[in-house]
């Protein structure tokens, strides 16, 4: 198998207008084609899109938002939607420059060093593993509310209380279970899955802000309200509650990372990162403005414990309510399986070389599914096993969550970093064209600003979410490893990376 150490601090390759047909523009980086060339515009958008999942992701985290920020926590989505758009746009350039599978660890690989992008492919790859446990951990906010026979361990259906936390583990492992068949059995599968999956969530999410706007309780002038910040003050309100943001927005770059499987990827992957990104931020937007408007009550204590899921069910009546549940299972399932797929194709990358324990056996795509059947089942077995620590306590539920935002913050820093010093020394080229020889997408002049804002966000949002703050992470006392989960989570990363790096020095 072709290897690359990807060590190249050279100039940009130059792209040829038929490249992204078959091997051509993987020969040009050391690879030969192996993943199955079948995506469209679509599914590629649909990569994007079902990873950020809003309907999961909103569901999920808009009761914490609420409970720590009040109606005005609806100001930190428009923050944080921009900053990431600028993080993105630096992505779009590298998309159409490198469409390699493994993204970040390529993209940091090629702008700085192999020793820098190697980290940065092992904390995204981490962080990843991380997403797949806290999206599957999402049924837990909606499967009881449609029926309490899913609540199988315990009564308590709230995510943060002893039986909810257990019940949400096994609900997790059991949908685990079921995408990591599909991420084994044929890219054709798993692309129809996402495609008809995101088709469905978008539907459903306009349906939801359509009748929640609709059935309006209040105007738009609650989200100035502060009296669910007070506590905490207005600027702390907004920091916490930007975490509900940020959980959204992460993800848009796999459709970059879907590349190798993506035709045209130069032409296709920018366009589709930018538009996965805004999609999902307008709506999610919408979705969390509609739920401030459309909740029967923000003062009696439940719209910051059930979210969403009680306005639906409460405004809408059980019948429709329950309905647009179903489909936020749906979304909830299939954003499981787009953050799966990513995270393989993070191992699988980086794997191919040769930068992992038995990177032989992981970096193995069958010639006939086209699919690397070994890290999904790594990537599903350690998701799983991060799903057992919500046995141990409500909190890990919290923890899991914010542990795996900044492990992506971080990584995406660490691309966001290199590429604004490779601008800065003049040796970051806007020059080539895509397949069909149209110039690639390019920030131009605004490159540097932009690349610089984007890297100032991602890193003063990085600390923000790892702060260990006793009263988010810890509110009942006694866990202080919980408080500082994240923290912890991270150093524990890196060591092993050192360590893993040191032990190859020493046996080579």
């Amino acid at each position: 198998m072709t290897t690359t150490t990807s060590s190249d601090v050279r100039p940009d390759p130059p792209h040829s207008p038929d490249a992204g047909h078959g091997d051509g523009s993987l020969a040009e980086f050391g690879y030969h084609q192996e993943l199955h060339r079948s995506l469209g515009r679509y599914a590629s958008f649909a990569a994007g899109f079902s990873f950020i999942s809003v309907l999961t992701t909103v569901f999920q985290f808009f009761a914490f938002g609420y409970a720590f920020g009040g109606p005005v926590f609806f100001w930190a989505w428009p923050a944080v939607l921009v900053g990431q758009l600028l993080v993105a746009a630096c992505f779009a350039e590298l998309a159409a420059r490198y469409p390699i599978s493994g993204a970040i660890y390529q993209w940091s690989s090629r702008l700085s060093t192999p020793s820098f992008g190697w980290f940065a492919g092992w904390i995204m790859v981490i962080g990843q593993v991380v997403v797949v446990a806290a999206a599957a951990l999402a049924l837990q906010m909606v499967l009881p509310a449609i029926w309490s026979g899913f609540q199988l361990i315990g009564t308590d259906p709230a995510p943060t209380s002893a039986d909810g936390a257990a019940n949400a583990a096994l609900l997790g492992v059991v949908l685990l279970v079921l995408t990591t068949i599909v991420n084994i059995l044929d890219n054709r599968v798993m692309s129809v899955i996402n495609r008809v999956g995101v088709t469905a969530e978008i539907i459903g999410a306009v349906l939801i802000v359509v009748l929640l706007l609709t059935h309006s309780e209040r105007t738009p002038s609650i989200t100035f309200h502060t009296e669910g910040a007070a506590q905490n003050g207005l600027f702390g309100a907004l920091l916490v509650g930007s975490f509900t943001a940020a959980y959204v927005m992460i993800g848009f770059d796999s459709a970059g990372e879907m590349s190798e499987e993506t035709h045209h990827p130069r032409r296709t992957a920018p366009r589709t990162i930018l538009t996965a990104l805004g999609a999902a931020g307008l709506l999610g937007g919408l979705i969390v403005l509609g739920g401030l408007l459309a909740a029967p009550s923000l003062t009696d204590g439940r719209l910051g414990v059930d979210g969403l899921s009680y306005v639906l069910t409460s405004s809408l009546g059980d019948g429709v309510g329950k309905a647009l549940l179903a489909d936020v299972v749906v979304a909830i399932a299939v954003a499981t399986l787009a953050i799966q797929t990513a995270a393989c194709r993070m191992l699988f990358s980086m794997a191919r070389d040769g930068q992992l324990p038995f990177s032989a056996r992981l970096a193995r795509v069958h010639p006939r599914t086209g699919m690397p059947s070994a890290p999904a089942l790594v990537v599903g077995g350690l998701a799983a096993a991060l799903l057992l620590l919500n046995f141990a306590s409500p909190e890990a539920f919290l923890a899991i969550g914010t542990t795996c935002i900044v492990m992506l913050y971080l990584a995406y820093a660490m691309v966001t970093g290199p590429l604004l010093v490779r601008r800065l020394r003049g040796g970051f080229s806007s020059a080539g064209v895509d397949e069909t020889g149209a110039p690639l997408f390019s920030l131009g002049r605004w490159g540097v600003p932009v690349n610089a804002l984007a890297l100032l966000y991602g890193l003063l949002m990085a600390v923000n979410l790892a702060w260990p703050r006793a009263a988010v992470y810890d509110p009942a006392g006694g866990h202080w490893y919980f408080q500082w989960f994240t923290v912890l989570f991270l150093g524990a990363t890196v060591a092993v990376g050192v360590a893993y790096r040191a032990y190859r020095r020493r046996a080579v």
